[in-house]
């Protein structure tokens, strides 16, 4: 009996899809961007609200997304120029198009379906893979099994407590070191029974989600350093949106969220002054205006159908023109 084949881009739902399309706000003529590709989903969803006469960048670090996406994208081949890179590295793209802005641009700062479902690239603690996380397994980053194998006590807490929020952070890296003096942990499952078994069985029996949740969430951003990618694409992309540009940016975490939300702060204050200078002397402008007050969750609707959608948080800013008023 053969196998039935699924597709990835079948399974994987993307987050928020009309929500971010509504607040962009595509049009025919128009110069996009999708700084997550995945599987493609806000990229065609774009594509088809522009009427198909839009052109689009896609950047990804997976290969095999940034293949799946071309493939579903098919449609559009004339339409799309597809990058092998992450999305921090967006303006080389824009320059080797010779594109001096873009009219919108979105992230979505979540892990695919297709990702958490492969065993052998280690993000899941369900399935037995070797403990690897990198979202580029080519590129020139460690797997978590360095991190787990080669950091010290506080070097792993640190990483459990600040990227994954879990309060066991010093139990969870004690049990670590312990365990990697017999034999260097290399797969996901010996991981997660590491973890789970630092937990008292009170809270092991009381938690919602599977006790090393939290601990794959840390060691996964530390070892794409999300952060700091999402620091350095903050830091440019307001610079190359065109006046009347939207940026879309979806998150999943905290620290993600946190970031976002004061770029934009700061990106939409008049006066750059220092804090302590009673007089403003800058005669700043404000690059952009924060269209979301507060970040756009997912509908109780989209929530049921994808439980993955509920820490989603979106925010939303666009570019004003150069004396700070909108285009």
């Amino acid at each position: 009996m053969e196998r039935e084949v699924v597709d990835p881009a079948s399974k994987h739902k993307t987050v928020l899809l009309h929500e971010v399309v509504e607040w962009l706000r595509p049009e025919p003529g128009k110069r996009y961007m999708d700084g997550t590709l995945g599987m493609g989903g806000h990229s065609l969803a774009i594509l088809e609200a522009s009427l198909g006469r839009a052109e689009l960048i896609g950047l990804d670090r997976d290969e095999k997304a940034l293949e799946l996406a071309r493939q579903r994208l098919a449609g559009h081949a004339e339409n799309i120029h597809l990058f092998h890179q992450p999305f921090s590295e967006f303006e080389d793209a824009l320059d080797e198009l010779g594109w001096e802005g873009v009219d919108g641009a979105v992230l979505d700062l979540g892990v695919s379906s297709m990702q958490l479902d492969e065993a052998d690239r280690g993000f899941s603690f369900l399935h037995d893979g070797p403990l690897d996380m990198r979202m580029d397994s080519d590129g020139d980053l460690e797997p978590a099994e360095t991190l787990v194998n080669t950091l010290n006590h506080g070097q792993l807490a640190r990483i459990i407590r600040e990227y994954g929020g879990d309060p066991m952070a010093g139990k969870i890296a004690s049990a670590i070191l312990r365990e990697r003096e017999s034999e260097p942990i290399t797969t996901t499952l010996r991981l997660a029974s590491i973890v789970e078994r630092a937990y008292p069985p009170k809270m092991r029996r009381q938690a919602r989600n599977h006790p090393a949740t939290r601990t794959f969430q840390g060691l996964r951003i530390a070892v794409n350093r999300e952060l700091e990618e999402l620091d350095t694409f903050l830091s440019s992309i307001i610079g190359r949106l065109n006046p009347g540009g939207r940026l879309a940016i979806i998150s999943f975490h905290s620290l993600e969220d946190r970031a976002v939300k004061w770029a934009f702060r700061e990106a939409a204050k008049a006066c750059k002054c220092p804090h302590h200078q009673l007089h403003c002397t800058c005669d700043g402008v404000p690059k952009i205006k924060v269209l979301t007050k507060k970040p756009l969750m997912a509908s109780d609707e989209e929530m049921q159908g994808n439980p993955r959608s509920r820490s989603a948080k979106l925010r939303v800013a666009e570019r004003l023109g150069p004396e700070g008023q909108r285009a």
